[in-house]
């Protein structure tokens, strides 16, 4: 065993689904910190205090650790999602608050663009599914008349995404454009209210036809 590994402890014996639970939370810190490539299993056994045999033992290896890493904070967005309108006016402000506290998210996928631009995208195949749910869901806000029909939905979710999630992975760009940081409560609640009214330019025009097709 290595000089840095922790024996598990009794009560990571006893309650595995909440030992694989502090792993993962464990995970997110440092990928956020240091990306796929840059993380490193001991120093994620350490956080969790457990050994780094039974990390193995729950995830199998690094890539096996960071796809259940993601569909763990996959499946607790969208369920943050399904209590959720289709009126954007409440769901772009809500996911930039929401995106505001979540700041190692935002990091992962930061990291995950710059290390991962000429690789396979880990867990690409399920990520795509649930892409395909959140533009069907679209669809239906279209035929419910929360979105324009006239916006191709793809695009729409690429849009609400990239004004949810740009202030906070360019900082820097906001603070120089803005005056101030990103994380100042002030800006926070002038961009939600900016986001509030902007999703006005979402919603259909009076009297627009709706003529909305699914596809799988």
């Amino acid at each position: 065993m290595s000089p840095m590994a922790k024996p598990a402890s009794p009560a990571a014996e006893r309650n595995p689904e909440r030992t694989r639970a502090r792993i993962l939370s464990a995970a997110l810190k440092e990928f956020a910190a240091k990306g796929f490539a840059g993380a490193r299993v001991d120093a994620i056994a350490r956080r969790a205090a457990i050994n780094k045999r039974m990390l193995y033992h729950y995830f199998g290896d690094k890539e096996g650790l960071f796809r259940a890493m993601l569909r763990r904070k996959i499946a607790e967005r969208q369920a943050w999602a399904e209590n959720l309108s289709g009126d954007p006016a409440e769901s772009l402000p809500f996911w930039f608050k929401l995106s505001c506290k979540d700041a190692d998210w935002i990091r992962l996928l930061e990291w995950e663009a710059l290390q991962g631009a000429d690789k396979k995208l880990i867990d690409g195949e399920n990520r795509r599914k649930l892409a395909v749910r959140s533009i069907n869901r679209i669809r239906e806000q279209q035929a419910g008349g929360d979105v324009s029909v006239e916006f191709d939905p793809r695009l729409v979710l690429l849009a609400m995404r990239s004004l949810v999630i740009f202030p906070l992975a360019f900082p820097q760009l906001t603070k120089v454009i803005v005056g101030r940081p990103v994380f100042e409560p002030r800006f926070q609640k002038e961009y939600a209210h900016f986001l509030k009214q902007f999703a006005a330019a979402f919603r259909p025009a009076t009297g627009q036809r709706i003529n909305i097709k699914f596809t799988d």
